[in-house]
C-alpha cells in the first residue's frame, strides 16, 4: 500500500505538459545563456520586422504623393525648392540629378552627351544609395536566420553532454535522470528555430520588396533623365 501511495504521489507531481519557463530555469547555466541570447535576438528581429513594415509603407506613400505632385508641377525648380528637403527618396534623386545638371551646364561649351552620361551616373548612384539606406537593417535578419539554429544546436549539445555527465555521476541510466536534461537541451534548439524561421521569411520578403522599390526608383530616374535631356535639346 505504501508503494502504491508513493507511485501515486510521483505521478501527481510529474508534469503533464511542457513548461517553457521551468525548462529555462532548470537548464544548465551555459544553456540558459544560449536561450537568453536567442530570445533577445528574436525580440530584436521582430522589432526590425514591425518597424521595417511600417517604414516601407510610409516611404511608398510619401513617394507616391511627391511623384504625383512633381509631374504635375509646371515649375520643377520652384517645386523642388519647396519639397526637395523632405525625407523622400524620390526628392533626393531629383536633387542629385538637378545638381549634376546645373554643374554640367555652367560652362560656355555644352557637351550634351557628356552631360547626359554624368546625370545618368548621378541618378543611378542616388537610387542605389536609397536602396542601401532602406535595407541597411535587414542584414541582422539574415544573420539571425543563418546563425540562430546553430547557436541553439550548441546549447542542445552542451545540455546533452551535461545529462550524460549526470548519468555517470549518479551511476543511474534511468530515463527519469536523463529526460529532464535532454528536454532542456532540446528546448534551446526549439528557441533557435523560433528565432530563425521568422527572420528568414521576413528577410526574403523584405529583400524582394526593396528590389521592387529600387526598380520603381530607377523608372522614376529614367523618366526624369529624359526630361532633362529634352531641356538640353532646347
Amino acid at each position: 500500500m505504501t508503494t502504491l501511495t508513493l507511485l501515486a504521489a510521483a505521478a501527481a507531481e510529474a508534469p503533464t505538459r511542457l513548461d517553457p519557463i521551468k525548462l529555462f530555469l532548470d537548464a544548465d547555466l551555459v544553456v540558459q545563456a544560449v536561450m537568453a541570447g536567442l530570445i533577445l535576438a528574436s525580440i530584436w528581429a521582430w522589432t526590425i520586422i514591425v518597424s521595417f513594415t511600417l517604414k516601407l509603407g510610409s516611404v511608398r506613400r510619401r513617394c507616391d504623393r511627391y511623384e504625383d505632385e512633381f509631374w504635375a508641377a509646371r515649375d520643377v525648380e520652384a517645386f523642388q525648392k519647396a519639397e526637395g528637403r523632405k525625407d523622400i527618396p524620390s526628392a533626393r534623386i531629383v536633387n542629385a540629378g538637378l545638381g549634376e545638371f546645373h554643374l554640367s551646364t555652367k560652362g560656355k561649351i555644352v557637351d550634351r552627351d557628356g552631360i547626359r552620361q554624368r546625370v545618368s551616373t548621378a541618378l543611378d548612384g542616388a537610387v542605389t544609395a536609397e536602396a542601401d539606406r532602406l535595407s541597411s537593417r535587414l542584414n541582422f535578419l539574415a544573420t539571425v536566420g543563418s546563425v540562430a539554429p546553430f547557436v541553439g544546436l550548441f546549447g542542445t549539445v552542451w545540455g546533452i553532454m551535461d545529462s550524460f555527465f549526470n548519468i555517470g555521476a549518479q551511476q543511474n541510466s534511468s530515463l527519469a535522470v536523463v529526460a529532464p536534461g535532454i528536454s532542456e537541451a532540446l528546448f534551446a534548439t526549439a528557441i533557435g528555430l523560433f528565432a530563425a524561421i521568422p527572420a528568414v521569411i521576413a528577410y526574403n520578403r523584405f529583400s524582394h520588396s526593396v528590389g521592387r522599390f529600387e526598380t520603381r526608383l530607377y523608372r522614376f530616374a529614367d523618366r526624369f533623365q529624359a526630361t532633362l535631356s529634352r531641356e538640353l535639346e532646347q
